[in-house]
C-alpha cells in the first residue's frame, strides 16, 4: 500500500518544482513498467504537467516528467528518504558506463530529490539501457526499460493537453487515427481494405544518431517489421519512436550499429509563393525504377486543401510512395515533407474539373516541433547560395530511405 501511495505522490508533486498541491492522473500513459497521465495544479485547474512512473527493486522509485513549459524533470523517490524540504543534492548520472552528466536536484518533499533534465540529458536518458546515480556514497544502478516510448509518450501527452484540454486526454501511448482528406495520401498503391500487403513510402535521416522521420500514413497500417534502406544498400529494421497522427509525422530509430555521417538539414526560414523546390523519393516502387526519383517544381501556394496553413501547395509531381520524403529548397536543405497529392477523381466529381499538380507537403515548423518534443538532436540550416537540381539529388542519397512493411489495411485506410 505505501508504493501505491508514494507512486501516486510522486506523480502528483514532480511536474512543477514545488507545486504540492495538483490533481490526476487524467488519462494514461502505460508503458513497460512506466505507469502515469496528464496533471492539473489543484487551485487553479490549469493543466500542470505529464508524468510516469516505474519502482525498482532497490527501493527507489523513478520519475519522469514534461510540465506545460516544456521542461523535463528526473526525480528519485522513497520511503526510506528523509530530506529537509528544500534540501539541494548533487547527482552524477552515468548511462552505459560512458556517457556522464551532473544533476542539480531539490528536496521538495521529503521523500523524493527532483532534478531539471537538460535536452542532452534527456536524449541519453531516452536511449541508454543503464543509468548509474551517484550521490555522495549512495551508488544506484537503475534498469532504463522501455525509456524511449515513455518520453515520446510524455511528450505527446503534453502536446495533446495543451491541444485538446485534460477532459479529452485519453491512452496517450496511441495515436488516434486521422479522418480522411480529400488531399489523399501518396503510400504504396493500396492493398484491397482488409487485405495484407507491402505498403511502401520514403523517409530521411536528420540526426547523426539515425532518427529517421516519415509520415505517420506510411507506417499506420505496418503489422511486421518496419525496414528502411537507402539506395542501392541492405534493408535495416526500424523501430517507432514517436508518431503524431495530426500532423502526418512519424518518428522511426536505425540500430544502434548504423553509422550516418551525413543526414539532412532543415531549413530555418519561411518560404515563399513562387520558390523552386526539389522533391526525391521512391514513388511506385516495384512499378517504377527502385532508385531515387527527382522531380522539380514551385511552390504554389503557401497553405494546402483547404486552406491548411500547415501545408505548402507545390507543383513538384509525387505519387504513390513519395510520402514522407524530403522537399529541398535549392541549397539543399529540407523545405518540406511530401505528403499528398490531390485526389483528381474526386474533384473532377465534384468540380468537374482535371486537377493537374497539385500537390502538398508539410511545413518545417511542424517538423521542427515535432523533433523538439522528441528530443531529436537535429539541425538548423540557412539557405546560402544554389546547388544545381543533381547535386541536391547526389546529396540526398546518403540520407534518404525507402520505407517498406507488410500490413493490413484498414477499410479506412488512406494511402
Amino acid at each position: 500500500m505505501w508504493l501505491k501511495s508514494l507512486i501516486l505522490a510522486s506523480l502528483l508533486q514532480i511536474g512543477i518544482a514545488g507545486a504540492a498541491n495538483a490533481a490526476g492522473p487524467f488519462g494514461s500513459v502505460n508503458v513497460g513498467n512506466w505507469i502515469g497521465g496528464a496533471f492539473s495544479n489543484d487551485q487553479t485547474g490549469a493543466f500542470s504537467h505529464c508524468a510516469a512512473t516505474t519502482p525498482y527493486a532497490n527501493g527507489v522509485i523513478l520519475v519522469v516528467s514534461q510540465n506545460s513549459a516544456g521542461t523535463w524533470s528526473l526525480a528519485f523517490a522513497s520511503p526510506s528518504y528523509n530530506f529537509n524540504k528544500g534540501e539541494n543534492a548533487a547527482i552524477d548520472v552515468t548511462f552505459d558506463g560512458r556517457e556522464q552528466a551532473r544533476l542539480y536536484a531539490t528536496a521538495y518533499q521529503s521523500n523524493m530529490l527532483t532534478a531539471i533534465m537538460p535536452l542532452n540529458v534527456v536524449r541519453t536518458f531516452q536511449k541508454a539501457s543503464l543509468m548509474v546515480a551517484t550521490a555522495g556514497r549512495a551508488v544506484l544502478n537503475f534498469d532504463l526499460t522501455s525509456t524511449g516510448p515513455v518520453i515520446a509518450a510524455l511528450a505527446n501527452c503534453v502536446s495533446k493537453v495543451k491541444a485538446d484540454g485534460l477532459d479529452k486526454a485519453g491512452d496517450f501511448t496511441k495515436v488516434a487515427a486521422k479522418p480522411a482528406a480529400a488531399g489523399d495520401k501518396q503510400g504504396a498503391p493500396p492493398a484491397k481494405p482488409g487485405r495484407t500487403g507491402t505498403f511502401t513510402g520514403t523517409g530521411f535521416v536528420v540526426s547523426p544518431n539515425g532518427h529517421v522521420v516519415t509520415n505517420s500514413h506510411v507506417i499506420d497500417s505496418c503489422t511486421g517489421d518496419i525496414k528502411g534502406n537507402l539506395a542501392g544498400e541492405a534493408a535495416m529494421v526500424l523501430r517507432v519512436v514517436s508518431s503524431d497522427a495530426t500532423n502526418d509525422l512519424a518518428l522511426l530509430q536505425a540500430p544502434a550499429t548504423a553509422m550516418f555521417k551525413d543526414f539532412a538539414k532543415i531549413r530555418d526560414r519561411s518560404m515563399h509563393s513562387g520558390d523552386p523546390v526539389v522533391a526525391i523519393g521512391f514513388p511506385l516502387h516495384g512499378y517504377l525504377s527502385s532508385d531515387l526519383t527527382v522531380t522539380t517544381g514551385i511552390v504554389s501556394s503557401l497553405s494546402g486543401f483547404r486552406n491548411h496553413t500547415g501545408r505548402l501547395q507545390i507543383s513538384a509531381a509525387v505519387q504513390a510512395g513519395n510520402s514522407g520524403g524530403p522537399l529541398f529548397d535549392l541549397s539543399g536543405q529540407v523545405a518540406g515533407i511530401v505528403v499528398a497529392k490531390l485526389n483528381a477523381l474526386r474533384m473532377i466529381k465534384e468540380t468537374g474539373q482535371l486537377t493537374e499538380n497539385i500537390n502538398f507537403a508539410i511545413k518545417t515548423g511542424a517538423l521542427r516541433d515535432f523533433l523538439d518534443n522528441s528530443v531529436v538532436p537535429y539541425q538548423t540550416a540557412e539557405p546560402k547560395g544554389e546547388l544545381k537540381t543533381a547535386d541536391i539529388a547526389a546529396n540526398a542519397r546518403a540520407y534518404t530511405m525507402l520505407i517498406s512493411c507488410t500490413g493490413t489495411e484498414q477499410a479506412d485506410a488512406k494511402r
